[in-house]
């Protein structure tokens, strides 16, 4: 990843489109009022005072998840394509995954207690299981998988902050 200087923020966008998630076997026991996960549109690496945070945007909102230096370089690479000289710990378990005919499906988000976890869904031989995981390194594996990224509504209400529109300038 590129330092940055001075008040320049590290940019790079994966798109995404904002879309519900699919229906698993058990929203059918969910009550219909019951909002469904949304797709996260964007992922973004900046860089701030307190240290990188990974940016996941949805609609106008933006739901910072704060993450090492590594963990941003190696998202910050995966976004733009780059392919460091010897893998990085997210590039060795996408290597390993698909050597085993493996892939990541979807990465679910979720919070408690002002901590984000993750579930992140692997399909081997047709089965599919879900995993416990950070939420930083299922980001980064769900990228390079080209795996949805999904949030409840209410975390995006309760963590998401406001983004400025596209081409408005602050005075």
């Amino acid at each position: 990843m590129r330092k940055p200087g001075g008040s320049l923020i590290v940019w790079a966008g994966v798109a995404l489109s904002l879309a519900a998630a699919p229906a698993a076997a058990g929203d059918a026991q969910k009550s219909a009022a019951e909002p469904r996960e949304v797709r996260v549109q964007s992922v973004e690496v900046r860089l701030s005072q307190a240290g990188p945070v990974v940016l996941l945007k949805v609609g106008n909102k933006g739901i910072p998840v704060f993450v090492d230096a590594l963990v941003a370089e190696s998202i910050q690479g995966a976004l733009i394509g780059q392919k460091p000289p010897r893998p990085l710990p997210h590039d060795l378990m996408h290597t390993l995954l698909e050597a085993l005919d493996a892939r990541v499906t979807q990465v679910v988000i979720t919070q408690k207690d002002g901590i984000f976890y993750a579930a992140l869904t692997l399909v081997a031989a047709n089965t599919a299981r879900v995993f416990d995981s950070r939420s930083s390194d299922a980001i980064a594996l769900a990228i390079r998988f080209k795996a949805p990224i999904l949030l409840s509504p209410k975390l995006v209400d309760s963590f998401g902050v406001e983004l400025p529109e596209a081409g408005a300038k602050t005075l």
